[in-house]
């Protein structure tokens, strides 16, 4: 597939492949030699048949699972080499995530949840409840802040756990399937606030969807299937 790098790539990924088994009979070739590069401001599809390891690939991508072999890069740095510690530390200032179901901590309210991973980034209270305020404002739910998760609803929550996401703003964001778990219609007005918060912050984002009418709203398409990604659907 083509890509075009660039100083203004934040996420390449380059011969990166990825087995289960390794070396076994029944070994499973999840990724096999797949390139990638993602610009600021880009938003990438991500599709591909269940199984066909779009989860493994996003996890590689954000520096929870390692590669075989292969080249990964966040903003020009390589992770070759890296501890386990420089990992943490990259993914926490540099990567959000954003997953099919929200994973919100119930016991603490929406502006709490954005608040606690700037906290454990050593941002100041004051800095970091500001922060929260903006998000959730930005989505539309400035009046919901003191609601813990089980009073929102399920368009609501996936809207805090986008806020968390971006919390640190990151400069890349991974989202599996983030609209998923919804009705098509609240699925639609997720979609549009996830996309006027990349857009408003100018970060890279890769998001796995099924959905093919939400793909083809973002600004580039990529297909893996048999290992490899082909450009479009």
């Amino acid at each position: 597939m083509s890509d075009v790098s660039g100083a203004d790539t934040v996420l390449r990924l380059a011969g990166v492949a990825k087995s289960y088994n390794h070396g076994l009979p029944n070994q499973v070739d999840v990724l096999s030699g797949v390139d990638l590069n993602v610009r600021a401001g880009e938003v990438v599809a991500l599709v591909a048949p269940s199984g066909a390891g779009k989860s493994t690939l996003l996890h590689i991508a954000g520096l929870l699972d390692t590669a075989d072999s292969g080249e990964v890069e966040i903003a020009g740095q390589s992770v070759r080499g890296s501890s386990d510690t420089q990992r943490t530390a990259l993914r926490r200032q540099d990567i959000g995530f954003i997953y099919q179901f929200h994973h919100l901590l119930a016991e603490f309210t929406a502006r709490e949840n954005i608040i606690l991973p700037q906290s454990a980034n050593g941002v100041r209270p004051s800095a970091a409840e500001a922060r929260a305020e903006a998000l959730l404002e930005r989505v539309g739910l400035s009046a919901r802040g003191d609601h813990r998760p089980a009073a929102l609803s399920g368009g609501e929550q996936q809207r805090v756990a986008f806020c968390r996401a971006l919390a640190n703003a990151p400069r890349l964001l991974l989202a599996d399937e983030p609209t998923g778990n919804l009705d098509p219609g609240t699925s639609d007005q997720v979609f549009a606030a996830l996309m006027d918060l990349v857009a408003a912050t100018g970060m890279a984002a890769v998001i796995a969807t099924h959905n093919l009418e939400l793909a083809a709203r973002m600004d580039r398409v990529v297909r893996l299937e048999g290992g490899q990604l082909h450009d479009g659907l």
